[in-house]
């Protein structure tokens, strides 16, 4: 079997990729700056977090309104509100730090938590840029690809803000910086063209969503993202703790740890894409579980520095072939007048299931320790490959020819 050739990808996809890159910035920018001024300035270190948290619950909460917006404004039109949201972040992170005011910083985690909804649709618009399906699959490398300028820029712009801006106060350099950076993301979304999508003018509602909801065509790979989402923020929240609280490892150990996770969860975008392509996403989804199984399995060993590093490492690639993989099914679920509300519930699941596996992991690590966080994974893992395996099935029976029926005998 020849390698599939790399497709030449329209030029919204490199702008799409390149703003939602900027953009996301703002997110990996918040983990680091929102953890450090938290702790300063909450009224207890319980709350600490309570800003990253926000910015999860911001991003859960506003899937389904922003893809209403969307479908009535345009892609185009209706993101510039999230822009709008971006700045009001800025805004308010400069607020927090300059006044030491912690609700202004649980405010400033919702509202970037608003302008990540608005970031993650993007990867349906660069979809919807693309006039083969077949190259879903290259278009979504580029664009998870992003997440890897992203988780750099952002923590780059936390620790220089400060030596830029000297005078300000502790903490608001980064975030002029993210204003600034956002208002280059906003320059280069002016060259995006809305892609248009021809819809059938009789019926413009679609199915009722009850219908396509029980299609297997949207839940597997709905659940299989949700799933990747959930467990990886499940585990992903709890290391850090696990490693620094309770295995009592230095900040150095705790953070090359989370550096090398988040580094496997978007390097694979450069070779997801085209595996999809040549195998089936079906069979990568199925690899994405497998790998998470293997997370566990390492998890369980013990609790050196080369259990945590290797169970996050997987972890990342694990989420990576099961998100791309998710959403790279999407669009076979729907008809383009169905689009905005299928991809609005997909987020919704999507996003909510990370947002309650973060609020919950803390306490349950605390509570039954890191092995009973990994057993507590089990269930979610052999849903997810069940689910894989069920749509490899489905593409081999697409792909395979009809039968052959004999002539009659004569």
């Amino acid at each position: 079997m020849s390698p599939p050739v790399a497709p030449r990808l329209p030029r919204n996809v490199w702008i799409l990729a390149l703003c939602q890159a900027l953009g996301m910035s703002a997110g990996s920018m918040m983990i680091l700056v929102g953890g450090l001024l938290g702790a300063r300035i909450a009224p207890s270190p319980k709350l600490a977090t309570l800003p990253q948290a926000m910015l999860i619950i911001g991003t859960a909460t506003s899937t389904l309104w922003v893809a209403l917006l969307l479908r009535r404004f345009g892609r185009k039109r209706g993101s510039l509100v999230g822009f709008g949201f971006s700045f009001l972040a800025a805004l308010l992170g400069y607020l927090a730090a300059t006044y030491t005011s912690f609700p202004l910083l649980v405010a400033t985690g919702f509202s970037m938590g608003v302008a990540v909804a608005f970031w993650q649709q993007f990867r349906f618009a660069a979809l919807e840029s693309t006039a083969d399906p077949a190259n879903y699959g290259p278009v979504l490398s580029v664009m998870m690809g992003g997440g890897l300028v992203a988780a750099f820029l952002g923590p780059e712009m936390g620790t220089l803000g400060d030596a830029l801006f000297p005078g300000l106060a502790p903490f608001s350099g980064p975030f002029v910086l993210l204003a600034g950076v956002i208002g280059i993301a906003l320059l280069v979304f002016q060259f995006y063209r809305e892609t248009p999508v021809k819809v059938d003018a009789n019926a413009a509602a679609g199915r009722p969503l009850v219908t396509i909801l029980r299609s297997p065509a949207f839940f597997i790979p709905a659940l299989c993202a949700s799933i990747g989402f959930g467990v990886m923020s499940f585990v992903m929240t709890a290391t850090p703790l696990t490693m620094y609280e309770v295995c009592g490892f230095d900040l150095g150990e705790t953070k090359r740890v989370i550096q090398s996770h988040i580094v496997a969860m978007f390097l694979p975008s450069l070779v997801s894409g085209v595996l999809m392509q040549r195998f089936g996403v079906g069979r990568v989804m199925a690899v994405g579980a497998g790998l998470y199984a293997a997370v566990v399995i390492i998890g369980l060993q013990g609790q050196a520095i080369m259990h945590f590093w290797g169970s996050l490492v997987l972890l990342g690639v694990g989420w990576n072939f099961l998100f791309l993989g998710g959403t790279a099914l999407l669009p076979k679920s729907h008809t383009p007048n169905e689009r905005f509300k299928v991809q609005a519930t997909n987020d919704f699941l999507v996003f909510g299931s990370q947002a309650l596996a973060a609020l919950s992991s803390g306490w349950f690590v605390f509570t039954f320790g890191w092995s009973g966080l990994m057993f507590a994974c089990l269930p979610f893992l052999l849903a997810a490959l069940a689910l894989s395996v069920w749509q490899a099935r489905r593409e081999s029976r697409a792909a395979s020819p009809p039968p052959t029926v004999p002539p009659p005998a004569v």
